[in-house]
């Protein structure tokens, strides 16, 4: 029912979601066959060097693998994405990879300790279950350990880079959130929250009216136990199939009124703290409802708020400044560029740029 990263993540384009995007809308507006009128257009094809930055090349195999990690991480097979929309990501990683690589060449002389290098190795070891399992899932990218070390260096030495050309920009103060806080009422607004545990009696979508019958007899009998005075926890724990509620003993903690199926919401929300629900139907089974506590809407104060919204100003006035630095980047150089330019928006959807969070 129910942070800073590296600079070349903050460089780069909303890839998962405009991958997506681009395969619901080649499913949705497949491109028409051709006709004797209207012949099959040529294929694209990618030039041997893609663009040139300050005379070193960028071959195509570069931008065609990053193209197709998109992909394949989002399971979308090449043939799904028509030629315009391809051309358009083409576009929108190229530039992506030029950024990256002005930002290496800026970043050069940045100097990083073995020492941050080793705590990053860490940080990552720690995700997995040991050094042998990271081993194990990083050859099986083609890539190796002293690879992922080299690139950790390497983001080491752009993040500090950048945070230096932009150290003295991103304060901001009480002052801002006052203004962001007055600017935005409904941002701060806590709507009613209701805080239940339920015990679940599963019926399958296709029971037969017999069996619906029979999990609704035995749903009565769990919240007649509890209407006597036995322990709900204790009943969620033995009996109820939900399978969290051997950890949670059926707590859902506090939701709001759109985070529940609705027949589970409309039911919890008519109810007073301390009431025990008659079995409620959704599409999971019968639930018996239990409402533990109840959290009024309110607008939340700009003193319970204020170091939260401190803090997403200044990330945003940090991403604010990265972008300037990234486009000084690319005016200070000489780039070229071989690929044609992608078809105007009203053509046809355009994968688009995303801030980092």
């Amino acid at each position: 029912m129910k942070s800073h990263g590296s600079l070349t993540i903050a460089l780069s384009v909303c890839l998962a979601v405009s991958a997506t995007l681009l395969a619901a809308d080649a499913k949705k507006n497949p491109p028409p066959p051709p006709t004797a009128d209207a012949p099959a257009q040529k294929a694209f094809v990618l030039p041997e060097t893609v663009a040139t930055v300050d005379g070193s090349a960028i071959k195509k195999e570069e931008l065609e693998k990053a193209f197709n990690e998109v992909l394949s991480a989002q399971k979308i097979s090449a043939a799904e994405v028509p030629e315009q929309q391809r051309l358009q990501g083409y576009r929108m990683l190229l530039d992506d990879i030029i950024a990256n690589k002005l930002l290496a060449k800026f970043s050069a002389d940045t100097k990083v300790t073995d020492a941050e290098v080793n705590a990053q190795y860490e940080r990552i070891k720690g995700n997995f279950a040991s050094e042998a399992e990271l081993k194990k899932q990083v050859e099986a990218a083609g890539e190796t350990l002293d690879k992922v070390k080299t690139g950790l260096r390497d983001r080491l030495r752009e993040e500090h880079w950048i945070d230096a050309q932009i150290k003295d920009k991103v304060k901001v103060s009480d002052k801002d959130a006052e203004e962001f806080y007055k600017k935005n009422p409904d941002k701060f607004k806590s709507p009613e929250q209701v805080r239940a545990s339920h015990i679940l009696v599963k019926v399958d979508a296709d029971a037969k009216p017999e069996v619906v019958v029979e999990k609704q007899k035995a749903a009565q009998a769990i919240a007649d136990r509890v209407k006597k005075g036995e322990d709900f926890a204790t009943l969620a724990k033995e009996l109820s199939e939900d399978p969290s509620a051997k950890e949670n003993s059926g707590d859902l903690n506090f939701f709001t009124r759109d985070a529940m199926v609705p027949e589970f919401s409309k039911a919890a929300f008519a109810m007073k703290k301390g009431d025990i629900s008659d079995p409620v139907r959704s599409e999971f089974g019968y639930h018996v409802i239990k409402v533990t506590d109840r959290k009024d809407a309110e607008t939340v104060s700009l003193e319970k708020v204020k170091p939260q919204l401190l803090a997403f100003l200044e990330k945003q006035k940090k991403q604010e400044e990265i972008d300037k630095v990234l486009q000084d980047m690319r005016a200070k150089a000489e780039v070229k560029i071989n690929l044609p330019e992608p078809p105007a928006p009203a053509a046809a959807p355009a994968l688009a740029p995303a801030p980092a969070k």
